[in-house]
């Protein structure tokens, strides 16, 4: 039988809380993992005020599980830090890094990745239970939602590296010094979240029957009347 939800819950924060402590312990930078540690405790926050209004499906619960378990592993290290190459090499002989021909820590672009790929199906039943979209729109949503999230992210890092300054400042903002990185964080995001919606399309597409038709229906016109200027005369007609 599978784990009722709450329960369930309950055990991935029980495991999640275990984690956090060992993550917290010793980090490399303390500063820098306080910092970190803001969003999760309101993700964290969020998800405890809500969990009786709106319960999560078991595969985004773990899903969210499994990333706040990779951005605590980023948190402790900071994300320039994380000794991914020095692992791999105690376990093969060989680093990472050379084998796949990296020239940079990348445990950073790894997570914006998983961001999207794990984070963008929790997204999509937010759009689904709550604004009640169908068809296309419950894909392409989730999609632009992780990319503008992104987007966000990236500027929050900006101005904390811009107001904290210093060594803080570089350690939170963690660019290595590639000019691009922001961007390419937002692309390996936008990447994650495509890979996830193309995934969850095809499995619908192969097991609901009326798939075709609720994407027919979703990019019907339903209302046909303008809006704009238009809306607002129709509004100030009805007041008179």
């Amino acid at each position: 039988m599978l784990i009722r939800h709450r329960y369930y819950l309950l055990i991935l924060a029980a495991l999640f809380s275990v984690w956090w402590v060992a993550m917290a312990i010793h980090p490399w930078h303390r500063s820098d993992w306080l910092l970190e540690n803001a969003l999760v405790l309101a993700g964290v926050v969020l998800l405890a005020m809500f969990h009786r209004r709106l319960l999560f499906s078991r595969v985004s619960y773990t899903l969210i599980f499994l990333f706040m378990c990779l951005h605590q592993l980023g948190a402790h290290y900071t994300y320039s830090e994380v000794p991914y190459d020095a692992w791999f090499q105690h376990l093969t002989g060989r680093t990472f890094n050379r084998l796949l021909g990296w020239e940079r820590n990348n445990f950073d672009r790894v997570v914006h990745f998983c961001y999207g790929l794990l984070l963008a199906y929790p997204i999509r039943e937010i759009f689904l239970r709550v604004v009640n979209v169908r068809g296309f729109w419950g894909y392409f949503l989730p999609l632009d939602l992780t990319m503008s999230t992104s987007m966000l992210y990236e500027l929050v890092e900006w101005g904390a590296a811009a107001a904290f300054g210093g060594e803080l400042g570089q350690a939170y903002l963690g660019t290595q010094g590639d000019v691009w990185d922001a961007h390419k964080d937002m692309a390996l995001a936008s990447l994650g979240a495509l890979i996830a919606m193309s995934i969850t399309a095809v499995i619908n597409w192969r097991f609901q029957r009326d798939f075709a038709q609720e994407w027919v229906e979703s990019l019907r016109v339903k209302h046909k009347a303008p809006l704009g200027e238009d809306e607002l005369a129709r509004m100030t007609r009805k007041q008179k």
